[in-house]
Parts: structure tokens; sequence; C-alpha cells
């Protein structure tokens, strides 16, 4: 077993485009022949478009892209953006007289980063699009859905730290599976391996970390208005596996353990938390392995979107503590 660029997983273009200014951005993956999917959501509060494509009870078995994005649900028109650039090149299910691809999307809070009313849209993705072309422009860090992403904010976003995007891939023999998470949970961010505390809710003082589990539980008997729904973890496991849709929604829901590993707490009401899951390919691999692999590689993504994020707009990043 090897590590590997996410970039090297076969079968898949990915680009991101951003608003620096505005703090928020767009990551978008492409499959341009079609390849078979899956979805598992376990938050509370998802922004999403075409999620039903992903249950193996719908009729189409390939979509052809899968859009992150910033914006909240006022960034689900970026979609149309990746519509038309794979219409443009002939990519999507033939009709007769043009062709109709399926592009599904999900979409985090990071309205309260940089300028609110700026959010992504249809030319933003265009651009991500057109950024997956020859290799693609893929980084961690503060780029693309990443750009206004945050951690932390049980006690307020005041108290909240700087977070982005992040990849982990890895290959045994002809196998890969890899994965890109966006990390703007409510919670607090550990490292899986070390269990060391990488970013999250700070102190008042912001001179020390504080407990989101702790303030949480100590909130137990307030059940209005308890806490902020400005937040969401997005991720997609992308892999060569000879799976189809049913198989990769297990696939997905096994990869939330990933999450689970590493934010605390995960999957609240006020979070949107969703992996996707695509397999573009025809390598002969075990659906639990592949699973057990999928939490592995999110939890690796999550920790390197946290220490690969620059401090910005009021937030500082896990690089930037000094205690």
């Amino acid at each position: 077993m090897k590590e590997i660029s996410i970039k090297d997983i076969r079968g898949f273009d990915i680009g991101q485009a951003e608003n620096r200014e505005g703090g928020t951005g767009v990551t978008v993956v492409l499959c341009r022949e079609g390849a078979p999917g899956g979805l598992d959501v376990r938050g509370g509060g998802p922004a999403s478009r075409e999620s039903t494509l992903l249950s193996p009870l719908t009729a189409p078995k390939a979509i052809h892209g899968v859009v992150l994005a910033g914006g909240s649900a006022y960034g689900l028109d970026a979609s149309g953006g990746v519509m038309r650039y794979l219409e443009e090149r002939g990519y999507g299910y033939d009709v007769g007289f043009t062709t109709v691809p399926l592009v599904c999307q999900a979409d985090l809070f990071d309205l309260n980063v940089g300028d609110m009313r700026c959010r992504p849209d249809a030319e933003m993705a265009y651009e991500a699009c057109l950024a997956s072309e020859n290799g693609g422009n893929y980084r961690d860090g503060c780029f693309g859905a990443g750009t206004g992403a945050t951690v932390g904010k049980l006690s307020g976003v005041e108290n909240g730290m700087k977070s982005g995007i992040g990849s982990f891939a890895l290959q045994i023999s002809d196998f890969q599976i890899g994965a890109i998470v966006a990390v703007n949970a409510i919670g607090d961010v550990f490292d899986a391996d070390t269990g060391k505390k990488l970013a999250g809710m700070l102190a008042p003082d912001h001179k020390s970390f504080a407990s989101g589990e702790d303030l949480m539980v100590s909130r137990y008997d307030v059940v209005k208005n308890r806490f902020t729904g400005r937040n969401t973890t997005l991720g997609i496991v992308l892999c060569n596996g000879a799976f189809n849709s049913q198989q990769l929604g297990k696939i997905a829901s096994m990869a939330h353990d990933g999450y689970a590993r590493c934010i605390r707490p995960v999957h609240t009401s006020a979070d949107g938390d969703s992996i996707y899951a695509l397999a573009n390919g025809d390598v002969a691999a075990d659906m639990d392995v592949a699973g057990t692999l999928a939490a592995n590689v999110v939890s690796k993504a999550i920790v390197r979107a946290v220490l690969a994020a620059e401090s910005g707009y009021g937030y500082v990043a896990a690089k930037d503590l000094t205690f």
C-alpha cells in the first residue's frame, strides 16, 4: 500500500475556482464519460442538488460530475455552469438533439466569511471545469469549496478557526482510492492517529482550546436555538473499482467513520455532513475493504484540510497557533 496523489486516480478530472475577497469557492470533480455513484447524508441540514440521482432505485446508472461549493443554498446555481461545460463538449445522456449531463452538488455554509453577497455561481463553476483540464489545479488548503471553511463554532463563529479542503489517496496493487473533504464543521478536529486536537473552538481569550463537546453537554437542557446552522463537512470518495451505485452507497456510509474519528461532535442537526462515492474503473475489489479504506482516506484528508489552511478573514489557522 502506498500513498498517491488524488490526481493520480484514473478517470476523474478535478478543478477549483474561488473568489478570495468574497471568501467562497467551488471544487468540481468530473467523470466525463459517466460513472456510478453513491451518497450518504448524516447531517441534519444539507444544501444539495440532484441527490436522488444516486439512489439505486432511480433510472440513471451514472453521473457526470459532483460539485462541492460554498454559499449555502444560494450556491446551488453553480451546477448549471458544469452542465453547460459538459454539454458544449458532448458529454451526458444523449437525448437525440443534445446531451443532458447529470451533476450532483452539495454546499457548505460560508456566508459569515468574506463578503456575504458573494456566492458561487455558474460562471465560477465553469471556470473550475476549465481548470480541471490537463491535470487540473486541485490544491489542499483554502481553495475551491474550502476557501471560506471554518471549524469549532459551538460557542459562536468568533471563537472558531480557519479550515479548508484536504485530500488523501492510496494505491494497493491496481486499486486506487482517495478522498477530498471540505471541512466546515461545527465541532473540533482531531488527528485520528494520535488523538491530538488540531483545530476547533478557542477559549474566549484565544490563548487555548476549549472543548466543544463539553460546551454542548453543559447546554443539554436548552432546546431552542441551541446552535447555529453555519456548518457542514462535505466529502467525495474516488476509486477505480468496479462498483455499482448500491455498493457505492455502502462505501459512502462506511466512509463517514472517517468523520467520526476526527470531528467531535459530528453529524449534528446543525451540520449537513455528506459523502459522495464515485467509481470509474474496472478493478476488482471487495466492497467492505473499499469502505474501510474510504474511512481511512477521509480521516487523513480532514487532517490535511486543517493543517494546509491559511489564516484569514479574522480566523487563525492551525499552522499559526502559538500555544
